[in-house]
């Protein structure tokens, strides 16, 4: 249950809601709804849907707090999160709490992302499956360990679920960081160089819905496993790039 008057008490107006979707037409118009409940403005990039999230999209035009941006072709996730990231800077807005629209993130616990903002204020927060892993198939939850505690060794920072969606980043990590990738691979680069910076990084439990019948894993053990790997190696270049980046800067400082 959403308690009202905490946003009346707490000033988050310049925190916005980040939904990348493409053809989510079955579940995106509950996660819209269940998000408008936060009175916080929401941002839709809708990624060259060929289904009918469009038209469902087109229900809320008179909703002044929801804002859609549509790609005309499918550009992929790291893509429509970079469109929503440049809106986020562009109208500085504080920071933006990223959530998908497939309906497996449960909306009421964008307050407890709310409640760490408060609390710590830290620069990214990354909703963790981990202490909850119940309904996860197996070969999801064995790839999201591995990867997670690659990435943690490689950034230096602890992350629990480096393949959750579920997040918030604020703005100064956003101008910061030059993002490079295009698909899935974004989130894990984020992490990576937001590690590299020594971004105040915490960890939260979030539950994962899964729906009957619906539980199946997209996971390719050969395909994904090579992108992994594929990310790893160009993690070394970005790792040099940022390094010699912030030495100049300190020579010219």
């Amino acid at each position: 249950m959403i308690n009202n008057n905490y946003f009346k008490n707490n000033d988050y107006s310049k925190v916005a809601i980040l939904i990348p979707a493409y053809n989510e037409g079955k579940y995106i118009k509950a996660v819209i709804n269940k998000c408008i409940n936060y009175n916080l403005d929401i941002i839709i990039i809708n990624d060259g849907s060929t289904d009918n999230t469009n038209e469902i999209l087109k229900e809320f035009k008179s909703e002044n707090k929801i804002i859609v941006i549509n790609h005309d072709i499918n550009k992929g996730k790291g893509e429509a999160l970079k469109t929503g990231f440049n809106y986020i800077i562009n109208n500085n807005y504080s920071g933006v709490i990223t959530i998908d629209a497939d309906g497996q993130h449960d909306t009421n616990e964008i307050q407890n992302f709310l409640n760490e903002i408060k609390n710590n204020n830290p620069d990214l927060i990354i909703g963790s499956r981990f202490q909850n892993t119940k309904g996860m198939p197996f070969i999801r939850k064995f790839v999201n360990f591995f990867t997670s505690w690659i990435i943690s060794s490689i950034a230096g920072k602890k992350i629990e679920d480096v393949q959750s969606g579920f997040r918030y980043i604020n703005r100064d990590v956003l101008k910061n960081i030059k993002l490079e990738t295009k698909n899935f691979d974004t989130e894990p680069e984020l992490i990576l160089k937001a590690g590299w910076l020594n971004y105040d990084i915490k960890n939260i439990p979030i539950k994962t819905i899964y729906y009957p019948g619906e539980i199946k894993s997209h996971v390719n053990p050969v395909i994904d496993t090579i992108k992994f790997f594929k990310l790893v190696f160009r993690s070394i270049g970005w790792k040099r790039k940022l390094l010699k980046e912030l030495k100049n800067q300190k020579t010219l400082n």
